[in-house]
């Protein structure tokens, strides 16, 4: 690992903030590491409101999509709300549904099949509409590049409204409205809403007519916050208030989907964390092993004992998903040493009988072992299908642009790609990929990096140092959790292993002649001679809180020792 310990920022402007604020340095720091540099910055960021939600109708388009579904209702026309397989696009899909059912009988919805039809608007899709006489469809999450798929839907009469946040190619398709942040003349504000979020701005727009607040519209936000978590937007400006919000939800009283999902947690309080890795999982789940109208279901169910019974389900997929995902896990590591692969710039690995739903996984579970960019491949329809992953700073999307000579599709973003190779090219893609990452690759990118916010001694840890931290929640991409190096630290002589496997590393360890506090390194057992002996050594963590037998600790969630 490499230790990056950010530059801190300008002394004036920090000791200006920390001095308007009434807060430590250290915490002004963190302030203006994240762009808060004013006293209006900083109560936007501690004491957002829903008053700061931006007005939906600055989204170019939006009165277009509003007018259109405006025009279906009172035609009692049939409306079809349509989305991907994941978690946004689930989420934003029952969020539209939801809403426009609570006043309008003639809404149904549709989640394309992740093997037959693949990601986003599918002539089967647009098929089904037309044979069930719906003539509006309300595409979330996906639509922006369906350019052929609209005008398909076109000649048989299917108007479409689009609402997506990836990157629009140059042409926009021909829809009665497009909504997306990132179209070149569009004037929002935010522009890094998840699909989800824009649903939100739709159903905040119909409320509008309709002489609702948007305070009507809290309920909805529990979908909202868990497809922020689940997307890895960043959580800044407009995510962080719809986060924020939704997670206040999640924990007083969600959907009934949510409440079976999360029942038997023995947990006070739910943070974004574990919105990404307890529910959103499990609501992916359903796309990867059974279908993702399942998880649809799941979130519009208003009967608690049905919705119980989809969690089970869904549970179960789950459980069938992280055991193919070990499973497959293992198999291509092995398969990296048997094929010579350590040395070199990517990881390429393949295996036909591989289930699609879980190669993305597996590819993220393979750059924790070799940390470079991965591909995992499997069959699908007689065609090689693959998921790709990155590593920091390296732009897998870009690479694969310059192998398409080798590709047939491939789309996704820097960090995230899905790709289909023909049989008969696979070897030639396979060292092309190897020539492009090895020729434009950095050394930097082939090394894990902790960015530390700050350096700060174990005295700086006080009660309103702690309250104040945990007022970044929630944190995410652009806001991550603070975190901090303390050097010369040494353990008090109980530093264990613990875990199934001695992977994780327990101890208490102090500084200075500092009171001990408990810290806990997950995967950071190996390391345990380094902490052993009462020797100093240098600490990389965050500042976290252990709830025990009603009573609360400090805990420091090692990152790294040195």
């Amino acid at each position: 690992m490499r230790w990056n310990l950010t530059p801190n920022p300008s002394d004036d402007t920090t000791s200006e903030l920390a001095n308007s604020l009434s807060v430590a340095q250290t915490i002004a720091q963190l302030l203006v590491q994240r762009g808060i540099d004013s006293f209006e910055k900083a109560r936007l960021f501690f004491r957002p409101t829903l008053d700061d939600l931006h007005d939906p109708y600055l989204m170019k388009d939006m009165d277009k999509a509003i007018d259109r579904i405006e025009k279906a209702i009172q035609s009692n026309e049939n409306i079809l709300i349509y989305g991907d397989y994941d978690v946004d696009g689930t989420t934003a899909v029952s969020l539209v549904y939801s809403y426009l059912k609570s006043f309008y009988p003639n809404v149904t919805t549709y989640i394309p099949d992740r093997y037959d039809e693949g990601y986003g608007v599918s002539f089967q899709g647009i098929d089904f509409a037309d044979d069930n006489g719906i003539s509006l469809i309300i595409a979330l999450d996906c639509g922006i590049k369906a350019h052929e798929k609209i005008e398909y839907a076109k000649a048989k009469n299917i108007d479409f409204i689009i609402a997506d946040h990836h990157l629009p190619d140059e042409k926009i398709p021909s829809a009665v409205a497009v909504l997306d942040p990132k179209r070149n003349d569009c004037k929002y504000p935010y522009k890094e809403l998840c699909g989800c979020g824009i649903g939100f701005k739709i159903i905040q727009a119909l409320a509008e007519k309709r002489g609702q607040k948007t305070e009507d519209l809290v309920e909805y936000l529990d979908l909202v916050a868990t497809a922020i978590g689940a997307d890895i937007v960043p959580i800044t400006g407009e995510n962080r208030i719809l986060a924020k919000f939704g997670l206040e939800v999640i924990n007083s009283n969600p959907r009934n989907g949510i409440k079976a999902l999360i029942q038997n947690l023995k947990k006070e309080e739910l943070s974004i964390t574990d919105v990404v890795f307890i529910i959103a999982p499990r609501i992916n789940a359903a796309g990867r092993i059974h279908h993702g109208n399942y998880a649809v279901k799941l979130l519009t169910e208003f009967d608690l004992d049905q919705a119980e019974e989809f969690a089970q389900n869904i549970e179960a997929f789950n459980s069938e998903r992280k055991e193919l995902d070990t499973y497959i896990t293992q198999e291509a590591l092995q398969q990296i040493v048997e094929t010579n692969q350590e040395k070199r710039f990517t990881t390429v690995v393949f295996n036909e009988n591989w289930h699609k739903g879980v190669i993305g996984i597996v590819a993220s579970r393979l750059i924790e072992t070799y940390y470079k960019p991965t591909l995992v491949f499997t069959e699908s329809n007689e065609k090689m299908v693959a998921s790709a992953r990155s590593v920091k700073g390296f732009d897998i999307h870009e690479a694969l642009e310059k192998c398409s000579e080798f590709i047939e599709q491939f789309g996704g973003h820097k960090y995230a790609a899905g790709l289909t190779v023909a049989k008969e090219k696979f070897e030639l893609f396979r060292e092309k990929i190897e020539e492009v990452v090895k020729n434009s690759i950095t050394e930097e990118s082939l090394s894990p990096e902790i960015n530390i916010d700050s350096e700060i001694d174990f005295s700086d840890i006080n009660p309103k140092f702690i309250r104040i931290l945990k007022q970044f929640e929630p944190c995410g991409p652009e806001n991550m959790t603070p975190v901090f190096l303390t050097k010369k630290v040494k353990d008090t002589g109980y530093a264990k292993p613990i875990g199934k496997n001695e992977e994780h590393l327990k101890l208490f360890v102090k500084q200075n002649g500092s009171q001990p506090i408990g810290a806990v390194g997950f995967n950071l057992g190996e390391k345990l001679s380094i902490v052993q002996g009462l020797k100093p050594f240098d600490m990389v963590y965050s500042i976290d809180e252990n709830h025990w037998n009603g009573e609360v600790y400090i805990q420091l969630k090692v990152r790294d020792v040195r």
